[in-house]
């Protein structure tokens, strides 16, 4: 599963041939969440920081995050984000 951000601790990584909808995985310690690209929704569980901080993530690089979904459904390289400041 390719990485394509970390910040604060946070891996964010994007499955090839995942299933829909366009969604990403985010790691922290030993939490694991699913988080819907275009609503934010989750799957599982995060402390409430790291949510917060990937959220924010989210609203600053959903469209990045959309082109990545499709650069992997055609098995394509995905970009590197850009991690929070």
């Amino acid at each position: 599963m390719p990485t394509i951000s970390m910040f604060y601790g946070i891996k964010i990584t994007m499955n090839y041939n995942d299933h829909n909808p366009p969604h990403f995985h985010a790691e922290y310690q030993d939490y694991e969440v699913i988080v819907d690209i275009r609503t934010g929704s989750i799957t599982g569980k995060m402390p409430r920081r790291a949510l917060n901080l990937i959220w924010a993530w989210l609203d600053q690089h959903q469209e990045e995050l959309l082109t990545n979904w499709e650069r992997a459904r055609a098995h394509r390289t995905l970009n590197q984000i850009t991690p929070l400041p």
